[in-house]
């Protein structure tokens, strides 16, 4: 083998080791990466089904009921446009109210309810992730554009699925 040939060949598998690390940990990272979406998003259909994800908007008033094992609640998720049913079981954050912002990590479930496994809340009381501000924004532009007259009738909140 000539000097030049064996250069190529240290070159060659050079690139496969980094390809190979790559692969590596693009493949890890799959599995943690938990993207974020609104309640419009997943009525959609354009969260993931099966794998974990975060849904964030504004715990909708009046939605949050505990059931008698004191750790089960169901509370609903609202970006002002759709409302997703939420069930987590656990202990919620102390700023954990209706109304305010709110981010849920889980799965979205057959029955069309998202089963959050952490719901999660910032320091201050009026946090809101700015993707749900965005999105409650873009919802109250929706039904005011679908409240003039000749627009569809988006009173209504549906729940998703």
């Amino acid at each position: 083998m000539t000097p030049r040939q064996k250069r190529l060949w240290f070159i060659v598998a050079g690139v496969a080791l980094v390809a190979a690390a790559v692969g590596l940990v693009l493949y890890a990272l799959k599995n943690n990466v938990s993207l974020y979406f609104t309640p419009t998003q997943v009525f959609n259909n354009e969260a993931p089904q099966g794998r974990s994800f975060r849904i964030g908007g504004l715990v909708e008033v009046g939605s949050l009921q505990r059931e008698k094992d004191g750790l089960t609640a169901h509370f609903s998720i609202t970006d002002t446009h759709k409302t997703m049913p939420v069930v987590y079981k656990g202990i919620l954050p102390d700023l954990f109210k209706e109304g305010k912002g709110v981010v849920a990590q889980g799965k979205l479930e057959t029955d069309n309810v998202f089963h959050a496994e952490e719901v999660l809340a910032k320091h201050d009381e009026n946090y809101m992730p700015p993707e749900a501000v965005d999105a409650i924004k873009k919802a109250e532009a929706a039904n005011a554009a679908a409240a003039k007259p000749g627009g569809s009738s988006a009173a209504e909140k549906p729940v998703a699925k």
